[in-house]
């Protein structure tokens, strides 16, 4: 397949969606002009998608994911990230998850509404929810759109808990709530730094802020007593993962006071996606960064199972395990806050959806 590679995205293919009868292929007719149509295309635009979705707390029972529900603003990221385990979710949308993942972005304009209404059914038990367990809440558009700003100030109103993950740097303009519900034990935010390495960070994850921004917002999030992780992930064995130590080191220095780390998961389409990804921009090395990945999953390019999906498994995936660890230990990053959850509770006729209800009566 010929490279669809644009300036500023990650993906260079854009597979089809796997649920079409019907696939495309590019086929040379004899002219030889395959590689020259494709040789210079235009940047892609991004284009935003209304969300028409009934409910935003999506649930899960994966007995080795450290929560049972979350909520995403957004479905698709702008951040490019070509590793990015989210990627085949959006075929189910009718979407690549290439290209069309980073470029055709799905938001849900009512999401605090929504969120609302379903905080307070009858029997709602409150218990730590994720933001951006999918895509990432503070990518480009959240500037605008101010999506996730609009759950965080409903879920400080209910007292509910919360985590989020993030690549960007945009978090710390919400330090003003987040450090509210921090006093109260109600958060903690996570800081995915994948490389020290600049121009390595600009070929794996083009949108997304540079990894000396990321550090940077750890401090800050730090100094406003918010707690801050920072999560090594996903570690690409032979490509970013001799960073390791350095990155668990850079968290300590940027205030962190915990770390973690996930090894390269390629579900589904992604394992094309990164291979043709990985032979463009690492010709001399891409054979051997897909041998090293084959031998911490089983043979293959991906292990589904539950508990070694994150860690993989076999000699070399042991090794990285046992790195993390001295290196967690070194640097006392092995700090796991409780969030409390006994403070929930829906506040009485304030929000809009509680207004619309009183109204009918």
């Amino acid at each position: 397949m010929p490279s669809l590679a644009r300036h500023g995205r990650g993906a260079t293919v854009n597979p089809g969606v796997r649920y079409d009868r019907l696939q495309g292929e590019a086929f040379d007719d004899g002219w030889n002009t395959l590689d020259d149509t494709f040789a210079e295309l235009p940047p892609l635009p991004t284009t935003l998608i209304k969300d028409s979705s009934r409910s935003v707390i999506s649930w899960n029972t994966s007995p080795d994911v450290g929560f049972d529900r979350a909520v995403n603003p957004y479905r698709g990221c702008e951040h490019g990230c070509v590793y990015c385990y989210a990627r085949p979710s959006h075929a189910y949308l009718g979407y690549s998850p290439g290209l069309d993942f980073e470029t055709k972005l799905i938001f849900k304009p009512d999401v605090a509404e929504q969120l609302e209404r379903e905080l307070r059914k009858p029997g709602y038990v409150a218990r730590p929810l994720a933001l951006g367990s999918n895509t990432d809440p503070y990518q480009p558009v959240e500037r605008t759109l101010k999506l996730t700003r609009a759950v965080l100030e409903v879920l400080e109103r209910f007292g509910h808990p919360l985590s989020i993950v993030t690549k960007s740097a945009g978090v710390v303009r919400d330090i003003d709530i987040l450090q509210r519900m921090a006093k109260r034990g109600l958060v903690r935010v996570w800081l995915s730094v994948t490389t020290l390495d600049a121009s390595l960070a600009r070929k794996m994850e083009p949108r997304a802020a540079t990894p000396a921004r990321r550090l940077a917002a750890v401090t800050a999030l730090a100094e406003a007593g918010i707690p801050a992780g920072v999560l090594a992930a996903p570690m690409i064995p032979g490509l970013n993962d001799a960073e390791l130590e350095r990155i668990v080191a850079a968290a300590k220095q940027a205030g962190a006071n915990a770390a973690s780390y996930v090894l390269l998961r390629l579900p589904l389409e992604l394992r094309q996606m990164f291979e043709a990804w990985l032979t463009q921009h690492f010709p001399d090395r891409a054979r051997h960064v897909l041998s090293l990945i084959r031998e911490t999953r089983g043979g293959a390019l991906n292990d589904a199972k539950f508990h070694s999906r994150f860690g993989g498994t076999g000699v070399y995936a042991e090794l990285l395990a046992r790195r993390f660890t001295r290196a967690a230990r070194q640097h006392g990053l092995n700090e796991r806050q409780q969030l409390d959850c006994s403070q929930f509770a829906p506040p009485p006729g304030t929000g809009s959806f509680a207004q619309s209800q009183l109204s009918l009566f």
